[in-house]
């Protein structure tokens, strides 16, 4: 798993690290098809606040245990969304995760291909 933080945080994958889930959420071998690796980097969310002061009543003064809204594997299919704008993203599966990241994969589609994957 060590090569995984060697590469970018999203990067394009020629096959799967997990074929039969890929296959499960959608991936054929054909063309139009495409697979992304996605680094997230693990942990809760931070109140970014200057020196902890937020002002305002006790209620709100909470800085390290917020929760992120968002999973983070909806982060990482919205951040390959981001990045490839002309596939749609079909279903991501987690691969790995070490003390640091969480690495998930995720299975785009291409809806202008010739073969009409779009419908």
């Amino acid at each position: 798993m060590w090569q995984y933080r060697q590469l970018t945080a999203v990067h394009r994958v020629n096959r799967p690290a997990r074929p039969e889930k890929a296959r499960h959420h959608g991936l054929r071998s054909k063309q139009g098809f495409v697979v992304y690796r996605v680094r997230v980097r693990r942990g809760g969310r931070k109140w970014p606040v200057i020196k902890g002061q937020t002002y305002g009543k006790p209620k709100t003064h909470g800085v390290n245990e917020l929760k992120n809204v968002r999973s983070h594997q909806g982060v990482a299919e919205g951040r390959v969304g981001k990045r490839c704008g002309a596939h749609r993203v079909l279903s991501s599966y987690w691969i790995a995760e070490d003390s640091t990241y969480k690495f998930y994969e995720v299975v785009l589609i291409d809806p202008q291909h010739k073969r009409g994957y779009g419908e």
